[in-house]
């Protein structure tokens, strides 16, 4: 199955909150395994971090852009993966929305990352405003990108998902949200500046009510051991 998406490089995407949060929470030089690494322009934003990169991936015709862009490149079905590499941060973008068994995954990881490692996180929030106003109309239609992508084999609200990495043994350091896509949805004709405006509006309302306004979800965490920290909110903006 090609892969249809593109990596997200403007103002709230989940892509650039990602990025912002790898280089703030793992540590540096470290190692890195990207568990669903599509076309590496994720692994290639964050390689100057660490010291060893792996990139695992299910489609093939990845192969050619993940050599550039990752140490190491593992094709791969997730689903049979039995162990992984040792790493200090690990992610999985857009991943556990398509696997058969998320909590088994999320198991793994558990039981490769240090101590002090960290896992990182991104679904899609089934609960986004978008979907609630199609179900309040009577629609909910599956579609080839997004939220309702016909290849999602489950779905996620910032509750559901939290307490599915917290069972799994983490405790969760960080939440953000990105905001809806304008850029993708009508960037073609739209000015910038207006684009960049309502970018800009839509980040703001994101940061406040996550749960209504996010598009996706990203998470940090880290492995569990001991009492629960106080969670903290990472606002979709990067700070300097």
């Amino acid at each position: 199955m090609p892969n249809v998406y593109t990596f997200k490089d403007f103002e709230g995407s989940s892509h650039r909150i990602l990025i912002d949060l790898i280089r703030r929470y793992a540590k540096r030089g470290g190692a890195l395994v990207d568990l669903g690494a599509a076309g590496g322009e994720l692994g290639a934003a964050v390689r100057d971090h660490f010291r060893t990169t792996i990139g695992f991936e299910y489609e093939v015709d990845c192969l050619s852009d993940l050599r550039g862009r990752f140490g190491q490149v593992l094709i791969t079905d997730l689903e049979r993966v039995k162990r992984l590499p040792c790493a200090d941060a690990i992610v999985l973008a857009d991943v556990l929305e398509h696997l058969r068994d998320a909590p088994a995954i999320l198991r793994l990881v558990r039981g490769t990352l240090p101590n002090d490692g960290h896992l990182f996180v991104s679904v899609p929030n089934i609960a986004n405003i978008t979907v609630r106003l199609g179900l309040l109309f009577g629609v909910f239609e599956y579609r080839e990108r997004g939220i309702l992508d016909n290849t999602h084999l489950r779905f996620y609200t910032l509750r559901t998902i939290r307490r599915e990495i917290e069972n799994a043994g983490f405790r969760i350091v960080a939440i953000s949200g990105s905001s809806i896509p304008l850029r993708l949805i009508i960037g073609r004709f739209t000015p910038e500046p207006l684009l960049r405006l309502g970018e800009r509006l839509l980040t703001i309302v994101t940061r406040l009510w996550k749960s209504l306004f996010a598009y996706q979800i990203i998470i940090v965490a880290e492995p569990s051991v001991g009492a629960q920290p106080t969670i903290r909110a990472i606002d979709s903006v990067t700070q300097t």
